[in-house]
């Protein structure tokens, strides 16, 4: 059975942190499916955007997934931090030691539901007082501690990407898409 990874979109979400991501998923043979929070099916990005997503929040039954991904961008990061269900969803991850991924902004989430304590984490600059209770990891673009994976922004997409295919289905399958999309 594939593995399965939902992303989380909402008005004023990053469009290149969502896209690459479904994208460098998808080629790998992973599930993805994008899910509108609250409930539009289309959904407009930062920068005027428009994407249909395949489910919206309430509507949809998370228990066979095995990642939640938050891109960053704001105000979308602001408007994903207001759904409660979001949270909730995140949180019951969290506790069965599911994939939690956050780019950007985003991992300002994770800090706010702490999530973070005791953890290393990165998220874009000018964030890092909002990853409470994190051990902010410096200059590293994608960080892994335990089942919460966080990056830095746009410019580190491909890697976090990658990394998300690294952990679901396997370094050969990261290492195999890097050589076919060229990336260093």
């Amino acid at each position: 059975m594939p593995q399965k990874a939902y992303i989380f979109l909402t008005t004023g979400f990053e469009e290149i942190e969502a896209i690459c991501v479904i994208d460098i998923l998808r080629r790998a043979g992973i599930e993805v499916k994008a899910i509108a929070c609250p409930a539009f099916k289309k959904v407009i990005g930062a920068h005027d955007i428009e994407i249909s997503t395949d489910a919206i929040l309430d509507r949809t039954d998370f228990s066979d997934g095995d990642m939640l991904i938050l891109p960053g961008g704001q105000p979308g990061t602001d408007n994903l931090n207001l759904q409660k269900k979001l949270k909730k969803l995140i949180q019951t991850y969290h506790d069965q030691n599911k994939y939690i991924a956050a780019i950007c902004a985003a991992p300002l989430i994770f800090g706010e539901m702490g999530l973070l304590k005791g953890k290393r984490a990165t998220c874009y600059p000018g964030y890092e007082g909002l990853l409470l209770g994190a051990e902010f990891a410096g200059n590293e673009r994608v960080v892994v501690d335990g089942n919460i994976i966080t990056s830095k922004g746009v410019g580190t997409a491909i890697e976090f990407s990658l990394k998300l295919v690294e952990l679901l289905v396997g370094e050969k399958t990261a290492e195999t898409l890097k050589k076919k999309m060229i990336v260093k």
